[in-house]
């Protein structure tokens, strides 16, 4: 059975890396996409097989541990049960089905490959994530899975709104992936090490009233991220966005298996909140808003595939209804049906497009809006008592989507960078009056007895957060952003060295990665910039993915490293960092962590603007042809 769970965990990988080695056409990409999705249907089926025949155990297997530092480990720890199973059914199924519809779908497609490896990359997080035992390896998956649908969003790299929407979609992950992240720090501190998700009760039942403010908080940043990947009340307006990606990344992300890990995470940690009252109501709360929300919206969408995101988001909603209620074994049955009509419904989408253009084509009709509208699809009791100006309202509103996205920016973005603009406005006299008169009180501290290591972190947090703040704000010049970028996050590692003890051979792989990937970085920047002077047009796209393919590659695995994905020894270098500071000195944790999401953010920023786009001598070429009237192709 150990042998199975490995073999279903590492197919996708070893056949992302043998498209990658070996994927030189597009016949080639296809056999080799079909042959991994049967090698690892194999496994999956075969486990199942096991299991069942087994009794259907709760089946835990810790393969190694990948890190060990005092009480924090970081072990890979796997296990298979119902939920596992249920998840794992349903993902090789709709993956196998996604493989050979894609197949032809994007035949001749200029990204077929980069589809095909970013498609491996994703079955591979979300593998991770379904078989995990412990919430460290979960968060591996889940960042994983996180970086495939910016990639996928973005897919239609010459399009300026996928670019847009991938980065609005990354910047709620970011949000919530490191809601995840302090969860499970928390989680290691409040259990001591005993954190696998088959001893969660036992382990938390004799620290339950003596720790109630921290579990409460612990509770609230597993919603947090639940809301989040799901897209729950109130980001709500994310997953419409998203779908400016292929039809069926479309499928596999947002109308079958990504939009419900939120509901994984909460079925996971139930051990956690499943005891809290006020949990429950808000996971309720949050169900019926979204239900509210998505089955208004959905109404207004002009589109079929964000009219089938919103029914998907709402019946999601309805899962964490039922979740609250505890009942688990429904939810598992509603995630069958859902992830598996959404998916259908999806793929024929385009089909359906086509069928009703010929039909408008054949029969000279045109559609009435009036017919769609929200108030002529609704009951007759509502329409007979809702007034004109209720009826109107509740159409703005949907049109609108409730405005949410632009209260979410507002509340967690926009003050951000209203600091960021004060900052940068400062002059620089008073930048050195700062500087010299914070050493001042450094030098008068040491004078005085005391120790000087918490101020010395203190300083270097807080220049983490302002490079943090800065990088965010700054869009004009990408070498600023990526210097501050860096900056930020080697006086995370530097300030957590020396206020703690323990962690300082790790962090010197941490900061040397950081380190690298800034070096890697600056150099791909610096030959793109070689090319073209930006000078007089700073917020255009690049499209060096177009012009040179090279760099950009560099440019995106120091990307990579800088925000800690689970290639880098920054991944686990900031589960440390924050781990560490949970324990001695916990106010610097908010702080740390405020500063990845910051610059997880920005650094996608950097990699798209310069990376993707259509190429600026073509749309040079497009706008002054258009301007003598010449035609495109011509």
């Amino acid at each position: 059975m150990n042998q199975l769970i490995l073999a279903s965990q590492l197919f996708p990988l070893i056949g992302f890396v043998t498209i990658v080695f070996i994927g030189h056409s597009e016949n080639a990409v296809a056999r080799i996409s079909l042959f991994f999705t049967h090698l690892m249907g194999i496994a999956v089926v075969g486990l199942l097989s096991v299991w069942v025949y087994s009794g259907f155990p709760q089946h835990e297997y810790e393969w190694f541990t990948l890190y060990r530092s005092g009480e924090y480990q970081f072990p890979l720890v796997f296990l298979f049960d119902k939920t596992a199973a249920v998840y794992l059914f349903c993902t090789w199924i709709i993956f196998s089905v996604i493989v050979r519809y894609c197949r032809y779908y994007l035949h001749r497609e200029a990204g077929y490959k980069r589809f095909f490896l970013t498609i491996f990359s994703f079955i591979f997080g979300l593998n991770m994530v379904i078989l995990s035992g412990v919430l460290d390896m979960f968060f591996a998956g889940w960042e994983i899975v996180g970086i495939s649908s910016f990639l996928l969003i973005a897919f239609y790299r010459h399009r300026i709104q996928p670019i847009r929407n991938a980065q609005r979609a990354y910047s709620i992950y970011r949000l919530c992936d490191f809601g995840l992240l302090l969860a499970a720090l928390l989680l290691d501190v409040i259990v001591h090490g005993h954190n696998h998700f088959i001893e969660l009760d036992q382990a938390l039942d004799p620290v339950r009233s003596e720790n109630y403010l921290e579990l409460t908080g612990l509770s609230l940043l597993l919603i947090l991220a639940a809301c989040g990947k799901s897209a729950q009340f109130p980001f709500c307006f994310w997953i419409p966005r998203a779908m400016e990606g292929p039809t069926p990344s479309s499928a596999i992300f947002y109308g079958a298996l990504s939009v419900h890990l939120g509901v994984f995470l909460l079925i996971r940690t139930e051990a956690v909140w499943g005891d809290h009252l006020m949990a429950r109501l808000i996971i309720l709360l949050v169900g019926i808003l979204t239900v509210l929300v998505a089955s208004i919206s959905e109404k207004a969408q002009s589109n079929i595939k964000g009219q089938i995101a919103y029914a998907s988001i709402a019946q999601v909603g309805l899962m964490f209804v039922e979740l609250s209620l505890g009942l688990q074994p429904l939810v598992l049955l509603h995630f069958l049906g859902n992830a598996f009509l959404r998916s259908y419904q999806l793929l024929v989408s385009p089909s359906i497009i086509t069928h009703r253009l010929r039909v408008q084509g054949a029969t000279d009709t045109r559609v009435d809006l009036r017919e769609t509208s929200i108030i002529q699809r609704a009951p007759e009791i509502i329409k007979e008592h809702l007034s004109e100006v209720l009826q109107t309202t509740l159409e703005v509103i949907a049109v609108q989507e409730f405005n949410l996205e632009a209260t979410v920016r507002s509340i967690l973005w926009d003050s951000f960078r209203h600091l960021g603009s004060v900052i940068s406005k400062t002059r620089a006299w008073f930048r050195w009056a700062m500087v010299f008169l914070l050493a001042g009180v450094g030098f008068g501290i040491a004078m005085a007895g005391l120790s000087i290591r918490p101020y010395w972190a203190g300083l270097l947090a807080l220049m983490m957060l302002t490079l943090a703040v800065l990088a965010f704000t700054r869009k004009r010049d990408p070498f600023k952003t990526w210097h501050s970028v860096c900056g930020s996050t080697v006086c995370a590692g530097v300030s957590t060295w020396v206020i703690s003890h323990g962690v300082g051979s790790y962090l010197i792989w941490f900061i040397g990665t950081i380190l690298l990937a800034w070096i890697l970085g600056s150099l791909a920047m610096w030959r793109m910039r070689a090319n073209k002077d930006y000078e007089d047009s700073p917020f255009v796209y690049r499209a060096m993915a177009e012009r040179a393919p090279g760099l950009t590659l560099l440019l995106f695995v120091a990307f990579l490293g800088v925000v800690g994905f689970p290639i880098s020894p920054a991944f686990v270098g900031q589960d440390l960092i924050l781990y560490y500071t949970s324990i001695d000195h916990a106010w610097l944790t908010p702080l740390i962590a405020i500063s990845m999401v910051l610059n997880g953010v920005s650094a996608a920023g950097i990699f798209t603007r310069m990376s993707m786009g259509l190429p600026y001598d073509l749309t040079q070429r497009h706008m002054h042809d258009h301007d003598a009237g010449i035609p495109r192709g011509h």
